[in-house]
């Protein structure tokens, strides 16, 4: 069916991020050197504080993480475009002080993938963020990188994220309203 009730039948996913809502913990673990073949890892941890914004269309992500070389601050936006019902997610940390190349898709099934189109290190790339075991105080977050296409995929940066109750967490760090998804 062609026409504004095929587009209505699609999942409206502007809630898909609420469980990110609240503050966390986070252990990351992130290669020492991407697309180079290293197995090498470098672990630290972080603080993540994330709201709602826009009514509800988006979010921010507010993280210090605590590494050897020293705390770098990081900020992430999430925003929901419910015309393409699709996320875009914007990064920026304090290395930088620029937005990154937005991340973008989707979730289904309880698992979220978003891809994008970069340069990195003056190769071409694929970049994957997915988001998956959700649940109402933890989830996980990977980054992989695709030198060849999307023919295989270097998993380089891994997060564990420990959380409140998803009741805390909606009263801390943003808000709730009447007929929002449940997971």
């Amino acid at each position: 069916m062609i026409g504004p009730h095929a587009t209505d039948r699609k999942r409206d996913g502007r809630t898909d991020f609420d469980f990110f809502l609240g503050r966390w913990t986070v252990h990351h673990r992130r290669l020492t050197e991407q697309l180079q073949g290293s197995h090498a890892w470098e672990e630290f941890d972080a603080t993540s504080v994330v709201r709602q914004v826009l009514g509800g269309l988006g979010c921010i992500e507010d993280v210090v993480m605590d590494r050897a070389s020293g705390p770098r601050e990081g900020l992430t936006l999430h925003l929901y475009d419910p015309m393409a019902r699709q996320w875009s997610l914007y990064g920026a940390d304090s290395a930088r002080g620029t937005l990154q190349t937005p991340m973008v898709g989707g979730f289904e099934g309880g698992r979220g993938t978003f891809f994008a189109h970069e340069t990195f290190a003056g190769k071409s790339i694929f970049n994957r963020f997915i988001w998956s075991d959700i649940t109402d105080t933890s989830c996980r977050w990977e980054q992989a990188f695709s030198a060849d296409g999307g023919a295989t995929w270097e998993t380089n940066w891994v997060m564990e994220f420990v959380g409140r109750s998803r009741r805390d967490s909606a009263r801390e760090g943003g808000t709730k309203t009447a007929g929002q998804d449940q997971r």
